[in-house]
């Protein structure tokens, strides 16, 4: 049985946006696993009904979830309630220092929606800290983009074999 992990990232500045391509490329080579990699600009109630397990990727943004990942969940929260329940989930945020109010934000959302965290979040630190550097394109490093591939990996593998 083929089981689908959706991934549902929001980017301004392209770390997440990294963060997630390397996730689902990782996913994606696991056997028996459809990854669904959807922008949240685009990600619907529907997408979560139809996934068997999630992983949300976005940037922090002043202390908070940045505002189109907000709004995917704020689109989605009523028509998926009672709808998921202990579906597994993991997080991965983008954050110029901290990264820890998109963890407790998100972690709020899925207990509402009762999903089950399967791994910690994954928090990478882009050190931006001034309004140009905070602004501009990033390049996630490498070693970074191989914790998000493992992470994604490892989603995969949990679905296919049914631990998840």
């Amino acid at each position: 049985m083929t089981r689908t992990l959706l991934i549902v990232w929001h980017s301004r500045t392209g770390a997440a946006r990294q963060m997630a391509r390397a996730a689902a490329d990782a996913a994606a080579r696991e056997a028996g696993v459809t990854v669904r990699l959807v922008p949240a600009a685009e990600a619907n109630a529907a997408d979560l009904l139809a996934a068997d397990g999630y992983l949300f990727c976005a940037p922090e943004n002043l202390a908070s979830l940045s505002g189109e990942m907000k709004a995917f969940f704020d689109r989605a929260y009523y028509p998926a309630l009672d709808r998921l329940q202990g579906r597994p989930y993991a997080l991965m945020v983008a954050a110029g220092s901290d990264g820890h109010g998109v963890v407790r934000q998100v972690a709020r959302i899925a207990t509402g929606w009762r999903l089950r965290a399967v791994a910690e979040p994954l928090v990478v630190h882009t050190h931006a800290q001034t309004p140009e550097t905070i602004q501009a394109e990033k390049t996630v490093p490498p070693a970074d983009l191989q914790r998000c591939a493992d992470l994604g990996q490892a989603l995969a593998a949990g679905l296919a074999l049914g631990v998840f």
